[in-house]
């Protein structure tokens, strides 16, 4: 089985499995866990640090196809 959810860790580092979830997990089950997460702040530099770069790729004479668009 594969369950898929958003969480939030807790200031105690716990994770809560939202309630319907868990009660389709028998008691006992063993599971393998996999995190996933993106800081904000990663995700922005990365998204600024795209676009300065895209738009470094481009010459000013080229600005004459924007208006095409």
């Amino acid at each position: 089985m594969t369950f898929e959810f958003k969480a939030v860790v807790l200031p105690n580092g716990q994770i809560a499995v939202p309630s319907e979830i868990a009660a389709q997990i028998p008691a006992g089950t063993q599971l393998q866990i996999v995190l996933t997460c993106e800081p904000a702040a990663a995700a922005d530099s990365y998204r600024a640090l795209s676009t300065k770069l895209s738009e470094a790729s481009y010459a000013a004479e080229e600005t004459v196809y924007d208006s095409l668009a």
